[in-house]
This record gives C-alpha cells, structure tokens and sequence, in this order.
C-alpha cells in the first residue's frame, strides 16, 4: 500500500515541480525584460576580461548603474592606456549623460544595449548584452585605452 501512495506521489509531484521551474524562468524572464525596458537597472560586476591579461575576480562591488538618460560607471580598468591626465585619471568611474542609447531584443530575448559616454579625459562606447537569465557581459571601448569587457548579473 505505501509502494502504491508512493508512485501516485510522485507521478504528481513530478509534473508539477517541472511545471513550476518552467514557470520561474519564464517570471525571470519577464522581469529581466521589463527592467532593461524600464531604463533604471544595475548591474553587479564580477569578472573583469582584460583585452591583453588573465580574467581578474573582483572581490570589491563594482557596478554598472542605468538611470534612464544617465548612467553611473564604477567599474574597474586594467590594460593599457595610450593618452591619459597625468596620475592616471578616474578611467571608468564616472556619472555622465550617455548618447545615441540603443536597445534591440533578439529571439531568445537576449537584449543589446549600446550607448556612448564622453567624459573629460575619454570618449566611451559601451555594448551591454544582457541575457534571459539576468547574467551580463559589458564590452567597453575607450578611445584612449585599450578595450575592456565584464560579467556579471542583472541586480533584481
């Protein structure tokens, strides 16, 4: 009898814990795309990809921060830098008004974001892709500096 409550158990325990993981990626889904769309989002920066280095773990918190028009960098930079103010500058830590903002879904929903910064010492473009599971990968391209990209996540 208990064999029998058992794999009644489980043949509707199944179905239904399937059912609800397929439903938290689709809810996930949903509020990663309803954030980006927002405008107002960050993202939290793990890893750092040098263009010409070993990847760095960052164990400080860096961040990426979108507020509609403006966007806030702190993020870290390593490489090399060819014409830059004299004891090194501020690199990518900024709050600036960013230009020529760009956002395109694809089919699987992953967003591209592209926008564009000048700031004192630089003239950035920054390529954001963000996938459906909230990971990110930042891509940036200084003029003054060799390019730089970053992982991490979509904070939700």
């Amino acid at each position: 009898m208990f064999f029998l409550v058992s794999i009644l158990l489980i043949g509707v325990v199944q179905p239904t814990m399937a059912q609800s993981k397929q439903e938290k990626k689709e809810q996930k889904q949903k509020e990663v795309k309803e954030l980006l769309e927002s405008g107002y989002y960050t993202i939290e920066v793990e890893r750092a990809l040098p263009l010409n280095g070993t990847p760095v773990n960052l164990t400080s918190s860096y961040t990426l921060e979108m507020r509609g028009d403006s966007v806030i960098s702190h993020l870290p930079y390593f490489g090399r830098a060819y014409n830059i103010p004299y004891g090194g500058g501020d690199g990518l830590r900024f709050a600036k008004s960013l230009t020529d903002k760009n956002i395109t879904f694809d089919d699987k929903g992953t967003a591209d974001i592209r926008f564009e910064v000048r700031t004192d010492e630089d003239k950035f473009t920054y390529t954001v892709k963000v996938f459906n599971d909230g990971s990110a990968t930042i891509f940036v391209q200084p003029v003054n500096r060799q390019s730089i990209t970053f992982q991490g996540n979509l904070e939700l």
